[in-house]
């Protein structure tokens, strides 16, 4: 099968969606078939970011355009609003099977900002509502009304799509992310039973609203004041170590360690010794990060947001609090330090929900995806 992934990111191998891409690749390849990715990489250079955006659609359609006469490839695998155009434009009868993967539906990412810059946590430019709270949010829901098949990474996100955007409900189904074999079975550290012993808590995301961190901040503040055994790590916050720090108190920051950017396969080194997740995040489609946490032995304290919600079972692989609650948060945390036994249990059900979600496993699950659709559209012929 001749494949063509596409993402509107530069292709990182080191970051979210456009990781999921390039690791969903690597397995196909391995697998067998043929791979070839299309990103912001391959615009011309020196384009302003803004008018890579607005003009991927277009350069996308014409790449697919030209690997279609040439017959080079079977199926499109483009993320959410990059195809549109390609969509509108095709014929039928001889074009790829267009399949759009929703990375975290970006109408629900909308809806939490607009509460966010409600809240007074996030200020939104005076040209939000023109693109990314107006022209995108059409492009993606065009985009998913118009695939051959769209892929969802959680339920809440393909039930949106099918009762408020217009999605065919017979071309929508669920897919998961997964983690790297390197990370699948890793050596266990118990939970040291002390209770003066040292406690670890990691955050693994950039430092934006979006990620809780007007509700997570406050909590691990008051956590870190009452106990002077717990200590801190923020990975890949995407900014300066000066920034965190000032949002702490003085007395607690040499308990804090901030890696702004790191290499996705250094991560369980990273998290050796430590024990706890936390992840306030306010939006989520399906969170690679929050995966890669439970195979490297943590236990999660996340929110009831669609994405954590596809695994995470409260008081069994993790504790689950309602978005923007920080005494929630506080309280969960705290429980987790206190309660070593309890947080013991809740790591080992994490590591052993995590060893289900092989990338090679949702590669081959994808795969089947990909033949029933293109056994329809050479059937419907």
């Amino acid at each position: 099968m001749k494949i063509l992934l596409t993402i509107h990111h530069n292709l990182d191998p080191n970051s979210g969606a456009p990781g999921v891409t390039w690791k969903l690749g690597q397995e196909y390849q391995r697998l067998g078939h043929e791979v070839e990715y299309y990103s912001f990489d391959n615009l011309p250079h020196k384009l302003p970011e803004m008018v890579e955006s607005m003009m991927f659609p277009e350069f996308l359609a014409s790449h697919i355009l030209a690997l279609s006469q040439k017959q080079a490839v079977d199926v499109v695998d483009a993320s959410t609003g990059d195809a549109w155009v390609w969509a509108k434009l095709r014929r039928n009868d001889n074009s790829p099977v267009l399949v759009t993967r929703s990375h975290g539906l970006e109408h629900i990412m909308h809806l939490e900002n607009l509460e966010e810059a409600r809240l007074g946590n996030l200020n939104l430019s005076w040209k939000y509502p023109f693109y990314h709270g107006g022209f995108r949010l059409w492009e993606v829901a065009n985009s998913l009304r118009d695939a051959d098949l769209s892929l969802f990474c959680n339920s809440y996100d393909l039930n949106y799509a099918v009762e408020k955007l217009g999605v065919d409900i017979g071309r929508a189904s669920l897919f998961k992310n997964g983690i790297p074999e390197a990370f699948l079975n890793l050596d266990f550290e118990p939970t040291p039973e002390a209770e003066d012993s040292v406690i670890r808590i990691a955050l693994l995301a950039t430092y934006i609203p979006r990620k809780g961190i007007h509700y997570g901040v406050p909590a691990l503040n008051k956590i870190l004041v009452r106990y002077p055994q717990v200590e801190v790590s923020f990975l890949g916050t995407g900014c300066s170590e000066s920034q965190v720090y000032a949002d702490f108190e003085p007395s607690v920051r040499d308990r804090i360690r901030v890696v702004p950017r790191y290499q996705h396969e250094t991560l369980p080194e990273l998290l050796r010794g430590h024990h706890i997740k936390l992840f306030p995040t306010l939006s989520e489609g399906f969170s690679v990060a929050l995966m890669d946490a439970i195979a490297c032995g943590l236990a999660p304290v996340t929110t009831t947001t669609p994405g954590p919600m596809e695994v995470m079972r409260d008081g069994d692989n993790g504790i689950l609090v309602p978005p923007r609650d920080t005494l929630a948060i506080e309280q969960a945390l705290e429980r987790l330090i206190t309660d070593r036994p309890y947080l013991e249990k809740l790591r080992r059900n994490a590591y052993a929900t995590a060893q289900k979600y092989s990338w090679h496993r949702i590669a081959r699950d994808t795969l089947t995806f990909y033949e029933t659709a293109l056994s329809q559209k050479r059937g419907s012929k």
